[in-house]
């Protein structure tokens, strides 16, 4: 394979041209469809803490792919402002908003203790929040719409106390607002989070004005309150139950109380993918609910207006429903939400075929006298050393990539304000490429180690991947955090995206594939879902690894790998974890190879044979 920009680089242009006809085309079939749904965000949304589970970049998802589709674009967005100290303090004390300035405030909060940085950037982000769903109450009203706030929902945030992640009460404190604002209507507030919403039906238990429905696995304190429903239903909880106890409450709730405003707290955390959740509520049930909730109170003679904020939702699938909701209220039909891992690769790939190829390749134009390793080729004798990254990128490309699919960025709100790129490509172990915290180049975050071969897989051209290191050392491990075998710190949480920026760059460059030896079995399973193991048989005994050790948490069922306690049944004899060839396939030969039909037969055949495993107690347990 030749060196260079890949064959069909030129036909680049027309694609991204037909690209953005259809985008627009079908903004303007979106237009003609629905106008009444305005979406509230800021880019600051994602800025979150490391250890919570929350997925910092669920709103940003969720715009990308309705984006994607067309559905949005900059007109439909609007940014908020971070709410005022008098309208935080409408819902809550001054003693307590003086409490969160003290050093330990936030422990109780959040669950564990925070440095004053991270202290800082928590209150503010709330505060930010919170300013989006004024805005949303703001919006709604004006426009007699559905207004979405693409975060919110800190339902148990008390007038003098906060907990469980919330801080602020956004919901409380548009309320208040618009009460000193003089609105007087009737309103409700539909709480489907699986949390019990005690922190708003507290601060208005005695306000008959205001209802405050909650359905949620159990009660968090007193229920009593002037204008309230609250229905606890225990664990395990199944469509059937939570959509029929939906429907026989609500609408009568919704006929006596007839509100004014209706603000809804869509949680995703009901659903039985939920990483924190304990209900087995799948994805047509919540978007039943949703569809129901809106159909409630938009689709009548008079719609009323409607704030919709996010709420609950854990882990990185979260995402996806109140995707699949909004899909809905903008078209009247739900539009199935990729994966996260595809969703990933569909923004790089736009970002990234936006660039000029000679952007990518050549170098700064000021002039330099100092000499170069392509100046010295020649000079010194021996072959000539490698220029390029991946032989197609010069240092100053790989910076521009980074910046241009977001990854410096999301570093950035990491709080590593000047992300400094190195790039090595005559390391003797491997072309190198490391990421730094700042200038100073102590704190290192990333170390990725690659190069190209076509010696790995007969007959193909691949990015073989020989180190990788995502690491971030300001954070800490916590509750929700639990360290992986040979860390050292927790990680950036940006796994797929360098991942989709490897495949980004095969697709550019004409390879077929990423192709690595994971050393560990966590690092199989945290990129099983796009990557096969290079050869049947190892596929076949990583299944069986993976179906002893279901339900484990992942660094608990990767220490049971590393200490041997995952044994043959017959034998009692522990499997050695032997870091087989995975690959990730980009091209469509190297994906007919490892996700065909020729391919899935024969690991049957060898699970067929293979010895049945358990997992031993661990050394000293009973």
């Amino acid at each position: 394979m030749t060196e260079g920009a890949p064959a069909g680089a030129k036909r680049s242009i027309p694609r991204r041209i037909g690209r953005e006809v259809r985008r627009r085309w079908r903004c303007l079939r979106r237009t003609w469809i629905h106008r009444d749904v305005r979406f509230v965000y800021h880019r600051d949304y994602t800025h979150s803490l490391s250890g919570v589970p929350m997925d910092r970049r669920r709103a940003e998802r969720i715009l990308a792919f309705l984006a994607e589709e067309g559905l949005v674009d900059r007109v439909d967005i609007e940014v908020p402002r971070r709410s005022s100290l008098r309208n935080l303090l409408r819902a809550h004390t001054a003693t307590y908003l003086e409490v969160l300035d003290r050093k330990d405030a936030l422990l109780r909060i959040l669950g564990m203790a925070v440095s004053e940085e991270d202290a800082e950037r928590v209150l503010e982000l709330q505060r930010l929040v919170t300013g989006g769903t004024i805005h949303a109450t703001r919006l709604a009203l004006s426009g007699h719409c559905v207004a979405v706030n693409l975060g919110g929902g800190f339902h148990h945030a008390h007038r003098d106390s906060g907990q469980a992640f919330c801080v602020y009460n956004d919901i409380a404190v548009a309320v208040a607002r618009l009460r000193a604002r003089g609105y007087r209507e009737p309103i409700l507030v539909v709480d489907l989070d699986l949390h019990d919403g005690n922190g708003t039906r507290s601060i208005f238990a005695n306000d008959p004005t205001v209802y405050t429905y909650s359905i949620h696995n159990e009660h968090w304190g007193d229920t009593r309150a002037e204008a309230a429903t609250a229905i606890a239903l225990g664990a395990g909880v199944a469509d059937e139950v939570y959509l029929g106890t939906l429907l026989k409450t609500l609408p009568g709730v919704a006929e006596a109380f007839k509100p004014g405003l209706v603000i809804y707290l869509a949680g995703a955390d009901p659903a039985a993918d939920d990483v924190l959740g304990n209900w087995k509520i799948t994805a047509e049930g919540l978007a039943t609910r949703d569809h129901f909730v809106t159909t409630l109170f938009r689709h009548r003679r008079h719609p009323l207006p409607m704030v919709v904020v996010l709420a609950g939702g854990y882990g990185e699938r979260a995402w996806r429903y109140p995707a699949r909701y909004f899909s809905w209220l903008l078209t009247g039909r739900a539009i199935e939400p990729p994966e996260t891992e595809e969703l990933t690769l569909m923004r790089f790939r736009r970002l990234v075929g936006d660039l000029d190829p000679a952007a990518l390749t050549s170098e700064p134009s000021d002039f330099s006298w100092r000499l170069t390793d392509e100046d010295l080729v020649g000079i010194i004798p021996g072959a000539a050393r490698p220029s390029r990254f991946l032989r197609y990128f010069s240092r100053r490309g790989v910076e521009l990539v980074l910046e241009s699919v977001g990854i410096c960025d999301q570093l950035r709100m990491r709080g590593f304000d000047h992300p400094t790129v190195d790039v090595a490509v005559d390391h003797p172990l491997g072309q190198t490429l490391r990421v730094w915290g700042g200038p100073d180049r102590r704190e290192l975050l990333i170390e990725l180690r690659v190069d190209r071969s076509a010696r790995v897989v007969p007959g193909m051209e691949l990015v073989v991947i020989e180190w990788l290191l995502l690491q971030n050392p300001r954070s800490e491990f916590g509750p929700f955090r639990r360290p992986l075998p040979g860390q050292q710190h927790p990680g950036l949480g940006l796994l797929r995206e360098v991942f989709g920026w490897l495949v980004v760059i095969c697709e550019r460059l004409g390879l077929d594939g990423i192709y690595y030896n994971p050393s560990s079995y966590h690092i199989a399973a945290q990129s099983k879902k796009l990557v096969r193991f290079l050869k049947p048989e190892h596929e076949a005994r990583f299944r069986s690894f993976e179906e002893a050790l279901r339900g484990m948490p992942l660094p608990e069922a990767s220490r049971a790998v590393a200490e041997g306690r995952v044994v043959d049944r017959a034998t009692g004899e522990p499997l050695v974890w032997e870091g087989w060839p995975m690959v990730m396939p980009v091209s469509q030969r190297l994906k007919d190879q490892v996700f065909g039909e020729g391919y899935e037969a024969k690991v049957a055949e060898e699970a067929a044979g293979a010895a049945v495993v358990r997992v031993a107690a661990p050394a000293g347990a009973e």
